[in-house]
C-alpha cells in the first residue's frame, strides 16, 4: 500500500515538472497569465470593501474573516488546478475517447489522466490567497494556511472530477460539471451563516464549501484537533469516493480506438 502510494506520489511530481516546464518556456504569456487571474480575483475583494466600509458584519464574518474564506478558496482552487490541471477537460477526453492513451500505460488512470496537465492561471489563484492571508493573519500561520489550501483542493478536485466522471453514466457532464463547479466556489465565498435549511445541508454534503471553507476558519479562530481531524476524514472519504466512482464509470467507457500513445 504504501509503495503504491509513493508510485503515484512520484507520478504526480514528475508530471508537475514536466507542466510547470512547458508553462515556464514562455514566461511573457506565464507572468500575463498569472497577473491577470489575481488582478481579476482583487476586483471581488474591493467589492466587499467597499460593502464593509457600510456594513460592520454580515452573519456574523467581519471584512477579515471574509478575507480567509476568500483566500482559501482562491488558494485551493489554484492549488489543484496547478497538480491536477486536467480535471476540467475530463468530460471532453472521456467523451472523444482520448482515454485510450492512458489505459494503454501501467500507471492509474485516474490519476494519470488528471494529472497530465495544468493550468497555468492557477498559480495567479495560488498566490494570490497568499497575498490576502499572510498581512491579516501573519506569517506564523502559513503552514496552517498550506494545510487547508491541500485540503481543501484535495477537496475541491474530488467533487469537480466526479462531476465529469457523470459523463460515463449521461453521454455528457459537462454542464452539471460546469455547474457544480460554480456553486461550489460561490458557497466557498460567502459568509456561512447566509446558509440556513436545506441551503446549510448542502453546503456540508453534496458541494462541500462547509469543509473546504467553513470549518478550517472556525479551526482559525479556535484550534481544535477534533476538528481537524474531522476535516481529514472527510476529505479521505470524498477522495475515496470520487476515485471508486471513477473506477465503475471506467466500466462503461467506449474506446475511441486511437492509436496515438501519450509519452
Amino acid at each position: 500500500m504504501l509503495m503504491e502510494v509513493r508510485k503515484h506520489l512520484k507520478l504526480i511530481y514528475e508530471y508537475f515538472k514536466v507542466n510547470l516546464s512547458a508553462g515556464m518556456e514562455y514566461r511573457t504569456s506565464f507572468l500575463v497569465q498569472v497577473f491577470g487571474m489575481a488582478l481579476n480575483n482583487s476586483a471581488f475583494i474591493f467589492f466587499w470593501w467597499i460593502l464593509y466600509e457600510r456594513i460592520p458584519s454580515i452573519a456574523g464574518y467581519g471584512f477579515n474573516d471574509v478575507l480567509f474564506i476568500w483566500a482559501l478558496a482562491s488558494s485551493s482552487f489554484g492549488f489543484v488546478h496547478i497538480v491536477f490541471g486536467n480535471i476540467l477537460n475530463l468530460s471532453d477526453t472521456i467523451i472523444k475517447g482520448e482515454l485510450d492513451t492512458y489505459l494503454v500505460q501501467p500507471k492509474d488512470v485516474y490519476i494519470n489522466v488528471l494529472c497530465s496537465r495544468t493550468r497555468i492561471s492557477a498559480w495567479g489563484d495560488l498566490a494570490y490567497g497568499y497575498v490576502l492571508f499572510i498581512p491579516v493573519f501573519g506569517w506564523g500561520k502559513v503552514f496552517l494556511f498550506t494545510l487547508f489550501v491541500v485540503f481543501g483542493g484535495l477537496l475541491m478536485g474530488s467533487i469537480f472530477a466526479a462531476a465529469h466522471t457523470l459523463t460515463f453514466f449521461t453521454g455528457n457532464a459537462n454542464a452539471i460539471a460546469r455547474l457544480v463547479v460554480s456553486f461550489t466556489i460561490t458557497f466557498t465565498t460567502y459568509p456561512e451563516g447566509i446558509y440556513k435549511g436545506a441551503l446549510k445541508w448542502m453546503v456540508y454534503s453534496f458541494l462541500p464549501a462547509g469543509f473546504i471553507v467553513f470549518l478550517p476558519h472556525r479551526i482559525l479562530k479556535a484550534f481544535n484537533w477534533w476538528s481537524v481531524l474531522i476535516l481529514i476524514i472527510v476529505d479521505v472519504l470524498y477522495i475515496t469516493a470520487g476515485y471508486y466512482f471513477f473506477r465503475a464509470g471506467l466500466k462503461k467507457y467506449e474506446s475511441g480506438n486511437l492509436i496515438t500513445t501519450k509519452l
